[in-house]
């Protein structure tokens, strides 16, 4: 009996509190305070292709000009900074999958609101971003899959998770100039079925865009696959 009141205790607790200030977040679904929400790093005006922070809305970033990539749009909630920063990795290296949870909310509210606020229709498939077995292996599982699938069925837009995998294993981007990213993902990614691609809008989510070569890559595959368009879901864009 003792047990099950300290087991309630902390549970409520637990559920009631705000994951980053640990403040009171009672009757909040993403768990996280009005103050925490609020000073969260939020996009705010960007490229309207990339999502690369601008001055103004409504604007195309300089290389989106001069190279325009294969997507037709990101929608990112956020710009890559405290304390998406540490809440990020940690979700992604350390197996906090809680910090994914509230990401995925957080990514299901902007991208309701943005195809709300332009009129346009949700996509036909929504696609993780797929890592190389190997590195799936060491890892435990994917953390693109961990915030597309609830938000696929929250939208109730089917979900693939094996049309589009990652045939070959890369080294890390991290530290690598444009051009070196460029090479390090040239054929990267396969469609082991094209045909059900024909003609479908298709959202790919992944966890952060940081120069879009990846994203990139991966929509220029699903293009070539027969897709119709490739829009990208993420947590956060690089600055």
């Amino acid at each position: 009996m003792i047990q099950n009141r300290v087991y309630n205790w902390l549970s409520f607790n637990q559920i009631n509190r705000c994951l980053l200030c640990l403040g009171n977040a009672a009757g909040i679904a993403e768990c996280i305070c009005t103050p925490c929400l609020n000073d969260l790093p939020w996009l705010g005006s960007a490229c309207r292709q990339c999502a690369l922070p601008l001055p103004e809305e409504n604007m195309l970033c300089g290389q989106c000009q001069q190279n325009p990539p294969a997507f037709s749009q990101v929608i990112a909630p956020f710009r890559y900074g405290f304390p998406l920063d540490s809440l990020i990795p940690a979700f992604k290296y350390q197996h906090k999958l809680t910090y994914g949870r509230l990401m995925a909310r957080l990514m299901l509210q902007a991208i309701v609101h943005h195809y709300e606020e332009r009129n346009q229709a949700l996509p036909d498939r929504v696609i993780p971003l797929p890592l190389h077995r190997a590195r799936q292996a060491q890892r435990g599982y994917n953390q693109a899959l961990e915030l597309a699938r609830p938000i696929a069925r929250q939208l109730a837009v089917p979900l693939d998770r094996r049309n589009l995998i990652r045939q070959r294993a890369t080294t890390a981007q991290q530290g690598l100039d444009a051009q070196q990213r460029r090479v390090n993902l040239q054929g990267a990614f396969i469609c082991r079925d094209p045909a059900a691609l024909e003609g479908r809008h298709i959202a790919l989510v992944d966890d952060v865009v940081t120069t879009g070569t990846t994203v990139n890559e991966a929509s220029r595959t699903l293009m070539a696959a027969g897709a119709a368009s490739v829009s990208i879901w993420c947590i956060a864009r690089t600055p």
